[in-house]
């Protein structure tokens, strides 16, 4: 038996890096899976696959995180496919990076769209169904950007710093539901979209880590597990750092 037999977990933007990352560690630990991403392509066929050898129930949903509609169309989908969500891991996300002065209207409302209001979007959608099951766990993909701020990332570091705030007034509000709501701030992760910086960037980013290494998506789900089981139900409107003490 696993922390999370007999859960269901919903993790958006799950196709690769962190999101896979945890919906792997979510379906080792016995929970079923149902991830989104814009697409269900090869590589998030390869993910269901990934996901399946664990021996439980699975399936990837083509969806809009960011899109309202769309959105509460797919929950109801998941809930006539798996019947309960217990989980939910709110992870889509991108980034427009670039200075406020040299920033069009475009990359603010894109990535504020996609990271926050998609939150929004999830969060509304499965608050209801959590309620009448009297539990469950929110977990928003925030940053330590979105704690300290950074150069450069306007848009980004405003939409994880309202991740945070959301979480926060979720716990508030849902506690006495019994429904939890926590925030991760991940820092240097080494996936696909820090693949992208320079050499330069990333020896400067290294340098800031006092562990002197990047974190690895596994190290980010194992933060989003315990914060997904028992083992933290006392925890709720938190904001846990796995950074390697870069932010601490």
């Amino acid at each position: 038996m696993g922390m999370l037999s007999g859960k269901v977990a919903v993790v958006t933007g799950a196709a690769r890096g962190i999101g896979k990352a945890i919906a792997l560690k979510y379906a080792s630990e016995g929970a079923d899976v149902a991830f989104t991403d814009l697409v269900i392509d090869e590589n998030a066929q390869a993910t269901e696959k990934e996901i399946a050898a664990f021996g439980v129930r699975v399936k990837g949903y083509a969806s809009n995180a960011a899109n309202y509609d769309e959105t509460h169309a797919v929950v109801a989908e998941i809930m006539k496919d798996f019947g309960r969500i217990d989980i939910l891991v709110n992870n889509a996300g991108i980034t427009r990076d670039g200075l406020m002065m040299r920033m069009d209207e475009k990359q603010w409302d894109m990535v504020l769209t996609v990271n926050l209001k998609s939150a929004f979007n999830f969060i509304h959608a499965v608050t209801p169904i959590m309620a009448r099951q009297r539990g469950g766990s929110i977990i928003n993909m925030s940053s330590v950007v979105g704690v300290s701020g950074n150069a450069g990332q306007c848009n980004y570091s405003a939409s994880k710093a309202g991740m945070i705030g959301l979480a926060k007034s979720i716990a508030k509000e849902m506690g006495p539901r019994g429904i939890r709501a926590n925030c991760i701030a991940p820092g240097f992760i080494i996936t696909e979209m820090t693949g992208q910086l320079s050499d330069e960037v990333r020896e400067g980013w290294m340098k800031t880590i006092p562990l002197r290494r990047g974190g690895t998506p596994e190290d980010v789900a194992n933060v989003a597990l315990f914060l997904a089981s028992d083992l933290s139900s006392y925890v709720s409107g938190q904001v846990i750092h796995c950074c390697g003490a870069m932010n601490c």
